[in-house]
């Protein structure tokens, strides 16, 4: 076995590839601490670890129990969403907890993604980055501080996508505090998303992804692979004595007012319910449920999906891409963020339906979900995207690739 330096790999030497052993890499990932932002980064992460390089990850402690469970080494850096959308209210005299119209949400948001978060990165990881010196810093999208802070340290590094590149008009509202904080580091950001120009790792398959990236230099495709952490699922998923409807809002948005409507609407069908309450809601709060729903404060996604029929959710990236993943349509009920053009993207690929507003209703969702379930176009146009994910390089693939990007 010929060893190669760790700035190389096999490309553009004469050493045939099953002879080449790559010195293993340093890299850093991080992310934001929420669901949404780090585990579309795990499989590559646990891939990366599997092929013997070191992988340590930087995010909110309230993350690093499941990060330590799959053995990665794990730093704390960041503040966590709430933490950074109370001091980015405060800072524009936005009292917390309230509805807001679109454009002052807009704005809030753009302050917390683009301002609050992203210094604290740049902040906490200066000094790890520091210490470390990773060869490789690999970044989710939506935490631009940690690409500011390697570009600042003169480490490599990679973006990481978590679904559909943002709208521009969001990324609009982040472009000014990312280029405050970047002027403070000597930096001069360039065009395109959030102006790093760091080669990106996109887990959308491109029938779904926006077509106008499509065209985005050093767009590196990464098959999405759906992350839960371990659990164990009812003898009756696996028998599927009848169909199965999975009712998810999701980590963040979800309310009991709307899944409770969903409830109702879904209940009276001959089908089975499987209930993901998630953490912002108490599984007490929907008091009782018919016998055909099964409700649970959490549910390991990944392992369930393969087994439902119909997927009921708010449209957040990690549950789309994972439906498509599984091939299985989609009714959704999108709740703020980038949920809405997530539906818009289903629906317009013939692979679901949405609801908005009142429409969202308990007979709506009935008569939505009845349809789907039966709707052979929906099936068939979900069943060609998870063959088109399925086409897509895996993680293990792309970790291979991982020692050309060191420079």
């Amino acid at each position: 076995m010929i060893e190669v330096p760790w700035w190389k790999s096999w490309r553009g030497n004469d050493i045939p590839p099953d002879q080449v052993k790559v010195k293993p890499l340093r890299i850093l990932f991080s992310s934001l601490a929420t669901h949404g932002h780090t585990y579309p980064l795990l499989p590559l992460a646990s891939a990366a670890l599997a092929q013997g390089h070191e992988v340590v990850y930087a995010t909110g402690e309230t993350f690093h129990p499941p990060l330590v469970e799959l053995g990665l080494d794990v730093v704390a850096a960041g503040f966590d969403l709430r933490e950074a959308f109370g001091i980015a209210s405060a800072t524009l005299g936005i009292e917390p907890g309230r509805d807001l119209p679109p454009e002052d949400f807009l704005a809030l948001a753009g302050k917390a993604f683009g301002s609050v978060l992203p210094k604290s990165f740049v902040d906490d990881l200066g000094p790890i980055i520091d210490r470390l010196r990773p060869d490789l810093v690999i970044y989710e999208a939506g935490n631009p501080g940690a690409g500011l802070a390697a570009r600042a340290a003169g480490r490599p590094a990679l973006s990481h996508g978590f679904g559909r590149v943002p709208a521009n008009a969001f990324v609009d509202h982040m472009r000014p505090g990312l280029e405050e904080i970047a002027a403070g580091l000597g930096i001069t950001l360039a065009d395109g998303l959030f102006g790093l120009g760091d080669p990106f790792l996109d887990i959308c398959p491109p029938t779904f992804q926006d077509p106008d990236f499509l065209a985005t230099p050093n767009r590196i495709p990464l098959r999405p692979v759906p992350f839960a952490e371990p659990g164990e699922l009812p003898a009756w998923v696996r028998e599927h004595d009848r169909p199965l409807v999975y009712l998810t809002l999701g980590t963040a948005f979800g309310t009991i007012d709307v899944l409770r409507k969903a409830i109702d609407g879904l209940a009276p069908l001959e089908v089975r319910v499987f209930v993901s309450v998630g953490p912002p809601m108490d599984v007490s709060e929907l008091g009782d449920v018919p016998d055909n729903v099964t409700v649970r404060s959490w549910v390991p996604q990944a392992d369930l999906l393969p087994f439902t029929d119909l997927v009921v959710h708010h449209g957040g990236s990690g549950t789309t891409l994972g439906s498509l993943s599984a091939g299985v349509p989609q009714l959704i009920l999108p709740q703020g963020a980038d949920q809405f053009s997530n539906a818009e993207a289903v629906v317009g690929l013939g692979a679901g339906e949405q609801l908005l507003g009142d429409d969202a209703n308990g007979d709506v969702i009935a008569t939505r979900a009845k349809h789907l379930l039966g709707d052979e176009t929906a099936h068939k146009a979900s069943r060609a995207l998870a063959a088109e994910i399925a086409a897509m390089p895996s993680p293990e693939d792309v970790a291979r690739q991982l020692p050309e990007f060191v420079r």
